[in-house]
């Protein structure tokens, strides 16, 4: 009977064996979509615009 839990535990956990890199690979995945977004929205000429007056505004007070 002990041998055939073992049997089972490790077909159990041999199931599991790529789930990780499936979590990595979605992860990674999402992060670069939401990358290109922020990429998307940094090229605009209005963020750019707000951006740039910020640090313009942030040295002009420092100095």
């Amino acid at each position: 009977m002990r041998r055939l839990m073992k049997v089972l535990n490790r077909t159990r956990l041999d199931r599991d064996d790529g789930a990780a890199t499936a979590e990595y690979a979605i992860a990674t995945m999402a992060a670069v979509g939401f990358a290109g977004l922020l990429v998307a929205i940094l090229r605009s000429d209005e963020v750019r615009g707000m951006l740039t007056d910020l640090v313009h505004r942030a040295l002009t007070f420092a100095g």
